[in-house]
């Protein structure tokens, strides 16, 4: 069924001059000058095809159209804000959705999750495994990981350096690569393929060669000594990206969730 067009803004002039019985403290309420209060009555009146108010030596009376609707409109506008505080609770969900890539959040995210989820008690994680671009609405998505050159339509904050790093195993390994879905073309041939960044670490931690990853993917297996470092790092476009559309970024709990994670 289609819906009749409200005129809200005029409603809610209306609600407030009606409580007022004066157009001047109906505009101080709603910080506008009373000749605009004016002009939306005028039009309200105008819709509507009756008159809302009457001029008295007294002042402003209701006429008996405007008292028949006045509580219906006022009880419309509590069902109104009961809405906007239903939206509004997600803000201050202790849940949040984050999609990234496996490898980055087994190497990188995870750790940090659960160090923020240590100091929130009763905060919970949902984890989705994604490589691709996700429609954050159709994923109920909060947040996104993403390699990626930039944040694209969405907000977004660069996560690290952007930089490749090669790596082998802490006593060297034979001068083959280990290549994986985005890892940059090299002129040595491949001793074996894996599916992401994560696994070729791994690979390079086994022995079979030396793999070729983000930084921030390697810093942790570089810090515990699991790895070493071939060369010096490669800048390049990519780089990891915390991302998700205005709406999501502008809540509450992503925004703590950002600060925590870059923090």
């Amino acid at each position: 069924m289609k819906r009749t067009h409200l005129p809200l803004n005029g409603l809610r002039v209306l609600d407030a001059a009606a409580r007022h019985l004066s157009f001047t403290r109906a505009a101080d309420e709603l910080a506008v000058t009373p000749a605009a209060v004016g002009q939306q009555i005028r039009a309200l009146e105008d819709m509507l095809g009756v008159v809302l108010f009457r001029r008295t030596p007294k002042g402003l009376e209701l006429t008996p159209e405007t008292e028949a609707g006045l509580d219906a409109l006022r009880a419309g506008f509590l069902e109104f804000e009961d809405a906007v505080r239903a939206m509004q609770a997600g803000q201050a969900s202790s849940a949040l959705t984050i999609a990234a890539p496996r490898d980055i959040t087994a190497k990188w995210l995870q750790p940090r999750l659960a160090a923020y989820a240590a100091s929130q008690p009763g905060l919970t994680f949902a984890l989705v495994a994604a490589d691709d671009a996700l429609d954050f609405t159709e994923a109920n998505l909060d947040l996104a990981l993403r390699l990626t050159d930039a944040a694209g339509e969405h907000e977004g904050l660069k996560v690290g350096e952007a930089a490749f790093v090669t790596v082998e195993a802490p006593d060297g390994g034979p001068d083959q690569r280990i290549e994986w879905p985005g890892c940059p073309v090299g002129d040595q041939p491949a001793t074996i393929r894996v599916a992401d960044g994560g696994l070729a670490i791994e690979a390079a931690v086994n022995g079979f060669g030396r793999a070729t990853v983000p930084l921030l993917l390697a810093q942790a297996d570089l810090a515990a000594g699991r790895i070493r470092l071939v060369g010096d790092p490669t800048p390049t476009s990519l780089s990891y990206w915390l991302i998700a559309p205005l709406p999501q970024w502008r809540q509450k709990k992503v925004k703590a969730l950002v600060d925590a994670l870059l923090g």
